[in-house]
């Protein structure tokens, strides 16, 4: 009987105790985890509300910025100015280096270059409107319809031109004189009324032939005759109703720009030109800034040049 209870095997029974059941601890550190996580959300959101957008603007440049450019620096990732070459182009941009500011700065170019396209049709456009009324008011004139065919208008690189020319039995001005016609002083008078209708600067030049003075070129010459004209001619224009202010230039040509080149005998070539110009032709002529005296290197204006003629 005790051999029998000698050999039964002897079980162990192992019982794992839980302590706390369902209380125990590891749902504390995942809740832990996800309080963290959500304490550095509400962390980062009023961050980016504080923050201003040229600040924002900044942090996300610094974490776009490549290695390269942190350690050795630079304006982009291809910057030739580095020893250190970059990894890579800048992809916001299609061709050559970047730098900041060049898109701004190529709107800024675009906006321009159309708004002035824009201006010089405007400008155009108010000459062709000017060019119709002076042909409609020469039109309805019974006293100047006959001078049609010896009032030239057309829209030049520097504006509306207004050319009145000699005919051969139908002269301007008298032979070899600076006085007008009665006709002629007619025309300058409907012609001034409407140049006050725009705003543009006006240049008048005289015109001769090639007939020279028999005293030549040595006392009274076309260049005098045509300055001469040239004036007759601005007066006139006031006469007419024009602003004298609106005179930017007057000049004598003598017979240096033919209308008619083939042949300098022409009366064609004797005429008044009358320039309405656009605003690229009036700052031609009064933007024309301080000149340089090359042994001093130093800027002369007309001011200097004019106080030191008056030294004795």
């Amino acid at each position: 009987m005790s051999d029998d209870l000698s050999q039964k095997p002897i079980i162990i029974k192992r019982i794992k105790k839980v302590s706390g059941g369902h209380h125990g601890g590891a749902w504390k550190i995942a809740y832990a985890d996800f309080v963290t996580a959500m304490m550095a959300f509400f962390l980062l959101m009023w961050l980016l509300g504080s923050t201003t957008q040229g600040d924002k603007e900044g942090i996300a440049e610094y974490f776009k910025t490549p290695l390269k450019i942190a350690l050795a620096g630079g304006a982009g990732s291809g910057d030739s100015s580095s020893i250190i070459k970059g990894g890579g182009e800048d992809l916001s941009r299609r061709m050559g280096q970047v730098k900041r500011g060049d898109i701004e700065e190529i709107k800024r170019t675009i906006n321009l270059e159309a708004a002035q396209a824009e201006k010089q049709r405007l400008e155009i456009e108010q000459f062709k409107n000017l060019k119709k009324r002076i042909e409609q008011v020469i039109e309805a004139n019974p006293s100047l319809i006959n001078f049609k065919k010896q009032l030239l208008l057309d829209i030049t690189a520097d504006g509306l031109r207004i050319q009145i020319i000699d005919e051969k039995n139908r002269p301007m001005f008298s032979i070899g004189k600076a006085e007008l016609q009665s006709y002629t002083k007619e025309i300058l008078h409907e012609i001034g009324k409407m140049l006050n209708d725009v705003p543009n600067k006006i240049s008048l030049s005289g015109h001769t032939d090639a007939t020279p003075y028999p005293t030549g070129e040595k006392s009274y010459s076309n260049w005098e005759l045509s300055a001469d004209r040239a004036n007759a001619s601005r007066r006139e224009l006031i006469a007419g109703g024009m602003d004298a202010n609106k005179v930017l230039r007057v000049v004598g040509l003598s017979s240096a720009v033919l209308f008619d080149k083939e042949d300098p005998f022409n009366p064609f070539n004797r005429r008044i030109s009358i320039i309405v110009m656009n605003e690229k032709a009036e700052k031609a002529i009064t933007d024309e800034g301080p000149t340089t005296d090359i042994g001093n290197k130093d800027a002369v204006t007309k001011e200097k040049i004019g106080d030191s003629l008056i030294q004795p």
